[in-house]
């Protein structure tokens, strides 16, 4: 159901990392593939490998301590941040924003700034603690009664590559919008944070940059975007760009794009995909056009990554609530002229592209861009980091329960504990079986036991139409699986947005359940106790 990327992934639970530590004991030795492919040819030298495999480990010791800090009590920091691991592996954060949480285990400055309508005055958001999570309480205080724009994304790393409002460029007048401030709601590590809700015409730049990788200089970067919330306008990207706010011709920018925009290239499916803008065109692979490779990737919580250096650059992936990252491309440069060797001019863009062509959406929530290539293991602890930060949209936490339809006195429930995937959900009177008892999760799905199968609540093919059929299904990850329950007692889908539904307000045993549009009706409220 969930159509999201598989080539190379790799798992990075508590067996992972232990793996990991076992794969980087190995590091080095003839054919050993992680220790071979994860630092490209032109980054090693005669005297570099005892300090990558170094760097490698102790990257992988700080995953492990990360993921322990978690697993103690998630209102607690980690007791490493992803720009930690960045440094420990050799390839160290030079540009880090984030409006969520700490992206260093020390950081406790300021993660952005909100300017509210009422009287123009600002203040900066900072954390709860060092290295934790983001202060929203004061947010809430300071804008209560009016509106708040987030005016500056501060940058953690001590460079001061802070983001502001983007000015015109030569594709589209400035200075551009700010992002609304609550616009973009999130639960991170069991605290409520803000994310970047970027609408068209929003876009954050800057242009007087210290550390970002220029020229064919290697540079890796990551981001965490909302996978749900996208179109195929140009360009939602976070990374390098110009430094003039025009476009300088073939291989002035690098940076992640996430979309389903088709113009200059796709992915499998009908995206959205993440691809790297490098002027010019958006490359999901070698080719200009199309990689079969690079998937419609949509979780709730994207991980979104693009590193590239001397002919040579990558594209990985994964779901930022659980698991590891997929590698969808991984070889040379385009061949097309312009992008070998690489002209990258450092600039530092949010919801745009280089020349401020604003027509794209999406939500960011974290990311960094690094000075050197990071091997694929430092990036896979980074994702266990990520992971482990809890990311999620639900306000009220799990719990396990009947899911009672208030318009008609019966219980979500699985038609004769089946265990078909693919089952359509209907109401029968409440009876207390272990069909009926759905569990809520940290990762937003709705489980269920069904037989000695547990399966998902899922939006059948991963279609956003009203009528849509709602399923048990393997559980997956895809964003088809998570639901929000909100305060109105409606549940919405968190990738189509419509509300679970008993088609046509019936009361009757067996009636079928659905997504429709969300009308207010009897029929889309839900309890779960």
């Amino acid at each position: 159901m969930g159509t999201t990327g598989t080539r190379r992934h790799v798992p990075f639970g508590r067996r992972g990392v232990q793996g990991l530590l076992a794969a980087l004991r190995r590091r080095g030795r003839p054919g050993n593939e992680l220790g071979q492919a994860s630092v490209p040819s032109w980054e090693r030298s005669r005297n570099s490998r005892p300090k990558t495999i170094a760097r490698a480990a102790a990257a992988a010791v700080l995953a492990v301590g990360a993921l322990a800090g978690v697993n103690a009590g998630t209102a607690r920091a980690a007791t490493s941040g992803p720009c930690d691991l960045y440094a420990a592996g050799g390839t160290p954060c030079v540009a880090a924003h984030s409006t969520t949480r700490a992206l260093y285990a020390s950081y406790n400055g300021p993660l952005y700034q909100v300017r509210r309508a009422s009287d123009n005055t600002t203040r900066d958001i900072g954390v709860l603690s060092a290295g934790g999570y983001a202060d929203a309480a004061a947010q809430d205080s300071f804008c209560a009664g009016t509106t708040c724009l987030i005016s500056i994304i501060y940058d953690q790393s001590g460079r001061a590559n802070h983001l502001t409002q983007a000015p015109g460029g030569g594709a589209a007048g400035g200075p551009d919008n700010l992002a609304n401030a609550t616009a973009a709601p999130t639960m991170v590590g069991g605290h409520k944070a803000y994310g970047v809700f970027v609408a068209p015409g929003t876009g954050y730049r800057n242009n007087h940059t210290n550390g970002i990788a220029t020229g064919d200089n290697p540079e890796g970067m990551y981001a965490i975007f909302d996978g749900t919330h996208y179109n195929g306008g140009c360009c939602f990207d976070y990374g390098n760009a110009e430094t003039d706010n025009n476009d300088d011709g073939n291989g002035t920018m690098e940076a992640i794009y996430f979309g389903n925009i088709k113009v200059w290239g796709y992915g499998s499916g009908n995206g959205p995909w993440i691809m790297a803008d490098l002027e010019n065109g958006l490359f999901s692979g070698v080719n200009q056009h199309y990689n079969a490779n690079d998937p419609t990737i949509n979780y709730r919580y994207t991980t979104a990554i693009v590193k590239g250096g001397p002919n040579h650059w990558a594209i990985r992936g994964g779901n930022a609530q659980s698991g590891g990252l997929s590698t969808f491309y991984d070889g040379v440069r385009p061949k097309v002229a312009g992008y070998n060797p690489m002209r990258k001019q450092g600039a530092i863009i949010l919801g745009i592209g280089g020349d401020n062509s604003k027509g794209a959406q999406g939500t960011f929530y974290e990311g960094v861009m690094t000075s050197g290539y990071p091997s694929d293991a430092t990036e896979n602890a980074v994702q266990a980091n990520i992971t482990a930060a809890g990311y999620s949209s639900s306000t009220g936490g799990t719990g396990t329960g009947a899911l009672h339809a208030a318009g008609a006195g019966k219980c979500l429930d699985v038609p004769n504990s089946s265990t078909t995937a693919g089952t359509q959900l209907q109401i029968w009177d409440c009876n207390g079986g272990a069909n009926q008892s759905w569990t809520r999760t940290s990762s937003d799905q709705l489980t269920v036991y069904s037989g000695s199968s547990q399966l998902c609540l899922d939006a059948y093919n991963n279609q956003t139409t009203a009528g849509t059929k709602v399923v048990t299904w393997p559980c997956n990850g895809g964003a088809n699986q998570q639901w929000r329950l909100n305060s109105d007692a409606t549940i919405t889908g968190a990738q189509s947005g419509l509300c679970l539904d008993v088609t046509g307000a019936s009361t009757a045993n067996g009636a079928l359940a659905e997504l429709w549009t969300c009308n207010g009706g009897s029929n889309q409220r839900w309890n779960l106790s």
